[in-house]
């Protein structure tokens, strides 16, 4: 059912969807707003009246193309109902097969009222079409074009020789109703075409070069009938006779070819509508890139924005301007094997300051040691970084430094405190972000971090305190 227009209630042909929901064929949409004034769905009429709403309201311009279904419609397997034909497919390629089916039916282009199978046009040309008729020159009845042929090649025998043989030369029968199919040329080979490949390259060729192949026909007929003319004025007193008898042959191949070209035409403006709608898809697609593009770009700036918003705010509410930091470390057992397999060394805290415009320092942690303390005891080092106000503030770092592990207890806190080396650079004013660290390699034993009976690692969390004294 979602296939079906809700006007027509045949297969949706560029399928609209408007905005109460429901489908439309572009033209029967065109339709009906075209005729009917404040146009109202019928769907949604019949499905229930009392949901009309603007939405149900119709109008090409509140109307967009559904890719979607198009896409699907485009993929269904379908097969062609004409009798006799056995051809199937996707519904993409139905509407060439209509165009070539040889078992559709088609109106003789003469007028006469008939329809005929497109394979059998050309029996019908020259057999049936009372249009298509010719006048016998010694009794003057109309004759169709068959019984005009048999009259005039009841001609004396030494004629016989030299116009039918060369016009069958040229048309041999089979040529004319099924042409020899070779191995590695094109049936209409015999009449100029050079194209030479495989089975299934050939019957591509000669379904794309129908027109090439009708222009090289009727070429291939006009010089016959200039041979043919020239052979019959060699002759004495038949040219009016042989130049009629060619030129009834000419008029019937002459119809065919007619036919085919219109349809080739017809194909060729259905071919071009296709490939000018296909630019404006191409058109419509690559606006929409460019506008997904746009909206790419203006989504990672915004996420780079609120990745720095959210960084600048996790520090606001973890920055200190004091000189007193307390630093909590959660999932210690992860990070303390992290380190043990080398996977994360060691652990930076955020930065704190000494003062509101003071020294920028933070504090460097490896767990499982570093140094003289590795694999035996946890290391806690002191960083000057670089900051804001450098310039301003004293050289060498020369504050006293106090480490405190806290025992959630509050029993038993494991201290340490040094004064900084004034010579070593790790406290000289800072060239790069920060320093090389300094401090306590073996500031506790790991045994006595893991040991139960105390409490420094609690709920798998420390709190490690620095004192940096300003005074």
């Amino acid at each position: 059912q979602k296939y079906l227009c809700s006007n027509c209630d045949n297969v949706l042909k560029k399928a609209l969807q408007t905005l109460c929901g429901h489908r439309y064929c572009s033209a029967c949409l065109s339709w009906i707003v075209r005729n009917n004034k404040n146009a109202i769905c019928q769907k949604c009429k019949e499905e229930d009246p009392s949901t009309l709403g603007e939405g149900s309201l119709l109008a090409e311009e509140r109307a967009f193309g559904d890719a979607a279904i198009n896409k699907e419609i485009s993929e269904l397997k379908v097969h062609c109902v004409t009798p006799g034909c056995s051809w199937s497919g996707i519904m993409k390629a139905f509407e060439e097969h209509q165009s070539l089916c040889e078992y559709a039916l088609i109106p003789c282009h003469t007028g006469c009222g008939h329809m005929v199978m497109r394979k059998k046009l050309a029996d019908h040309l020259e057999n049936g079409c009372v249009n298509n008729v010719m006048t016998c020159q010694k009794c003057k009845r109309s004759l169709s074009s068959s019984e005009y042929q048999v009259r005039t090649f009841l001609i004396p025998f030494n004629w016989y020789l030299i116009i039918f043989f060369p016009f069958c030369f040229f048309f041999p029968q089979q040529s004319c109703s099924t042409p020899v199919t070779t191995k590695d040329g094109c049936r209409f080979s015999e009449v100029g075409c050079s194209f030479r490949g495989s089975k299934e390259k050939i019957k591509e060729h000669e379904k794309t070069a129908v027109g090439a192949h009708m222009l090289l026909l009727l070429q291939h007929i006009k010089q016959v009938k200039a041979s043919l003319c020239t052979a019959a004025k060699a002759a004495n007193g038949f040219i009016p006779q042989s130049e009629l008898n060619l030129e009834n042959k000419l008029h019937v191949f002459e119809n065919i070819v007619a036919v085919l070209n219109k349809e080739v035409e017809t194909s060729h403006l259905e071919i071009t509508a296709f490939r000018r709608q296909s630019e404006l898809d191409q058109n419509i697609i690559r606006g929409l890139e460019l506008k997904i593009a746009d909206l790419h770009r203006c989504l990672t700036q915004k996420d780079a924005g609120l990745s720095s918003l959210h960084k600048s705010l996790l520090f606001s509410e973890q920055a200190s301007y004091d000189g007193v930091f307390l630093w909590k470390i959660t999932d210690v057992g992860r990070k303390l094997q992290d380190s043990v397999t080398g996977r994360t060394v060691s652990l930076y805290s955020p930065a704190f300051y000494t003062a509101k415009y003071g020294y920028k320092v933070c504090l460097r942690v490896y767990l499982n040691g570093d140094g003289t303390g590795k694999g035996t005891h946890m290391s806690l080092f002191f960083v000057v970084m670089k900051g804001d106000y450098d310039a301003l503030l004293p050289w060498p770092f020369r504050h006293k430094v106090t480490f405190m592990l806290l025992d959630q207890n509050n029993r038993e806190h494991i201290i340490d405190a040094f004064r900084p080396d004034l010579t070593s650079a790790s406290f000289q004013r800072p060239v790069n972000d920060m320093n090389v660290a300094s401090g306590c390699p073996m500031f506790l034993p790991l045994s006595k971090l893991q040991s139960p009976k105390y409490a420094y690692v609690k709920e798998d969390t420390l709190f490690l305190k620095c004192i940096i004294e300003t005074n």
